[in-house]
């Protein structure tokens, strides 16, 4: 499916683009927004490999990846970016992850990010069951999860290196007839 565009009340969710790859950087590079993930700030030359590939794999066939930018509707600003994968270990199943410019955070734009992400993955993609993994610190992400409906399964044990410090990882996941049932 190419290309994708969903929209909720503030947000857009559309394909990434090599223009895209400074806006990008402003999360990637950011010390702030890379605290919780599994890798430390990226450079820009970094971050315009990683969206290279993204945009490369839009088109793939069989598509295996759903690389995402998050666009404020008011602005017309990439403020974000969500990605879904396909598990190749579980039928129907998907990986899930998101990440907002710190100078956003707070502002309900991740809650409206996830939905977007899983009303896509379980409305078109026909997934089965989208999980996603954090960190144990990471209280906003944990709040986010759990008010789109995603049940904390549990952790993975040392499952990150980052500056030399092994780091656990929370499971969340939600199965398409719990998405559902949270339909209005």
């Amino acid at each position: 499916m190419y290309p994708i565009s969903r929209t909720s009340a503030r947000l857009d969710l559309r394909e990434l683009a090599h223009e895209d790859v400074d806006a990008v950087l402003a999360i990637y590079g950011s010390a702030a927004a890379t605290e919780h993930m599994s890798f430390a700030p990226r450079t820009r030359d970094q971050v315009e490999q990683i969206v290279s590939g993204f945009v490369a794999s839009a088109t793939q066939t069989p598509r295996n990846l759903y690389a995402l930018g998050v666009v404020r509707q008011d602005s017309g600003e990439l403020i974000g970016f969500g990605r879904l994968a396909i598990d190749p270990h579980q039928p129907r199943g998907a990986t899930m992850g998101f990440a907002l410019r710190p100078d956003t955070w707070g502002s309900g734009f991740g809650l409206e990010t996830v939905r977007l992400l899983l009303g896509l993955g379980f409305e078109e993609l026909d997934f089965h069951r989208i999980w996603g993994a954090r960190s144990p610190h990471n209280t906003a992400s944990a709040k986010t999860l759990t008010a789109v409906g995603m049940v904390e399964e549990g952790i993975i044990r040392e499952h990150i290196l980052k500056a030399g410090q092994w780091r656990d990882s929370i499971v969340h996941a939600i199965l398409d007839r719990e998405w559902k049932d949270q339909a209005p």
